[in-house]
């Protein structure tokens, strides 16, 4: 039986959600990691974004590339968790509620040195007590290669629920038909964003309540 139908029969759910951006807060790390490399100063920027926009805007996306993979790379444990998360997790554990991490993360960056990033991946889930959950399953921790791949792989796990900072991610033809989808977005920047079965989350904190509503 597929995720989708396993989905629309209901089963008791199981939670998909996504690793960076999602899990993980990058953003005063990207800060930091611009302006260690001279490439602007601390107060330049606020967050990941704002760093990337600046960087583009001045014609410098390999730099940009090559700056996404040492934070994902080599800096990744300097990076925190979202508030709330770890909690939620924990929460879910209490509820019987299986969680699955699917991200779309490739094995090494795109430029620069060939960082292990799943490795890295790992270690942060571990570093910030993640893998101490009761629970937790390193079997339910699922790295792809391509955003298609990932979504067949929440198809194939039988998630009822997928939570993503990506509202494109959401179109991803290959996801269930009937997978409720919830766009993380604590900063209030896809406030346009729309479509079936979509719910908004602004904090980990309101998503125990969300999800067992």
């Amino acid at each position: 039986m597929s995720g989708a139908a396993r989905a629309g029969a209901g089963c008791p759910p199981h939670v998909g959600v996504d690793f960076d951006n999602t899990l993980v807060c990058y953003d005063s790390l990207f800060v930091r990691a611009a302006a260690d490399r001279g490439w602007l100063a601390d107060e330049a920027s606020a967050d990941k974004t704002a760093v990337r926009d600046c960087l583009r805007g001045l014609g410098r996306e390999d730099d940009w590339t090559e700056l996404q993979g040492e934070v994902y790379g080599r800096r990744i444990l300097e990076a925190a968790p979202f508030p709330g998360a770890l909690e939620f997790f924990t929460a879910m554990a209490g509820a019987g509620v299986p969680v699955s991490i699917v991200s779309h993360k490739t094995t090494t960056p795109a430029r620069g040195p060939r960082y292990d990033l799943r490795g890295g991946a790992r270690g942060w889930l571990e570093a910030h007590g993640f893998a101490d959950v009761a629970g937790f399953d390193w079997e339910r921790v699922h790295f792809e290669d391509t955003r298609a791949a990932k979504a067949r792989r929440i198809d194939a796990l039988g998630c009822t629920h997928f939570i993503d900072d990506l509202p494109e991610f959401f179109a991803t033809p290959e996801l269930p038909a009937t997978l409720v989808r919830i766009l993380f977005d604590p900063s209030g920047r896809h406030v346009e964003s729309s479509g079936a079965n979509l719910r908004r989350l602004a904090r980990w904190s309101d998503a125990a309540a969300l999800l067992l509503a």
